[in-house]
């Protein structure tokens, strides 16, 4: 029998989780809201329930023996070989906290399961999906972003996920774009994340709009209120040909070209697989991020660029977690 696992990706938001088989996919998955006025120990215990619950799913069907385990990924820094989560950024009020052996406690005391949990950041479980079941299939070395409410990134070498050597190998956001700039992000000025984030799409936005002489269309699908301006709006406006979004979005793809630029030339690492709910926006994004990659590289490094987008979507991450405990 094949084997199969539950991965789980853990946002500030919500929480997904799978039944992932190794050969077969996803079987069934969960979505729910993440209990983040519980703190930590009140999520653990979330987290020990859903599990819970897909084991017993899965016992219906599948061969318990074939189980892998758990697969983690959450947001922040993951020390992967000591299962420890450090100041994750969407999980007020946690610090460094022991999350793989609080969660394999919980299921032992709450739930009688003795399984096995892996856990690692939750962009480096993307990638990992996107490598064994997306759109990385077919690249031996790829750099994946993850743009969303933050910007994320994650490293496959070789065809296995780089770490570096406490975990945080991939933190692309955190990447110093324009240090002298006003955007602040972490205490750290003028990071990707800060700018094109999503806080920092829809401040860029405001910005132009409130620059531009003839406002923007994206008035109409906010309703005229711009405490509700978001980047999906942005994209509608942009694809119905509105000047300032198209424009908003062109200084978004030229930022992320640099920063992919900056990649390249540090790493050599000549493809990229981009995903989040940002990406969404495609060519808008994909084809100017392109053009200022390659005027931000030698001709020497243009041989091979290239852009995608990434496969599985919001899946990725429990796809990448899964694939965690296959080793």
């Amino acid at each position: 029998m094949s084997r199969w696992a539950i991965g789980i990706d853990l946002g500030g938001t919500a929480i997904k989780a799978a039944i992932v088989g190794e050969k077969s996919g996803i079987v069934t998955h969960r979505t729910v809201p993440t209990d983040t006025a519980s703190g930590s120990t009140g999520i653990v215990v979330q987290l020990a329930g859903i599990i819970a619950d897909l084991y017993h799913v899965a016992s219906e069907t599948l061969d318990l023996s074939d189980c892998a385990g758990i697969g983690l990924g959450a947001p922040g820094a993951v020390n992967a070989d000591t299962g420890t989560l450090s100041y994750p950024p969407n999980l007020p009020g946690w610090s460094v906290v022991p999350l793989r052996d609080n969660l394999q406690q919980c299921l032992m005391q709450q739930k009688g399961l003795a399984i096995p949990v892996f856990i690692d950041n939750d962009a480096n479980a993307a990638a990992l999906g996107e490598a064994l079941y997306g759109a990385g299939r077919e690249f031996r070395d790829f750099f994946m972003v993850t743009l969303g409410t933050g910007v994320g990134g994650g490293i496959i070498l070789n065809r296995k996920l780089y770490r570096g050597a406490n975990g945080t190998a991939g933190e692309v956001g955190f990447m110093i774009i324009d240090f002298e700039g006003s955007s602040v992000h972490t205490g750290i000025r003028g990071t990707l994340e800060s700018l094109i984030g999503k806080k920092g799409i829809v401040a860029l936005a405001r910005r132009m709009i409130d620059a531009s002489p003839s406002g923007s269309s994206v008035a109409r699908f906010c309703g005229d209120d711009y405490t509700k301006l978001s980047p999906r709006f942005l994209e509608h406006a942009a694809k119905e040909g509105d000047e300032v979004s198209l424009a908003v979005w062109n200084r978004v793809a030229s930022i992320l070209g640099v920063g992919l630029a900056n990649v390249v030339t540090l790493m050599d690492i000549r493809k990229f697989v981009i995903g989040g709910g940002i990406s969404a926006a495609g060519d808008i994004i994909f084809v100017p991020a392109l053009d200022q990659l390659r005027r931000s590289t030698l001709p020497s490094m243009h041989d091979g660029l290239e852009l995608v987008p990434a496969l599985l979507g919001n899946k990725a991450g429990m796809y990448g977690a899964a694939a965690l405990c296959f080793g």
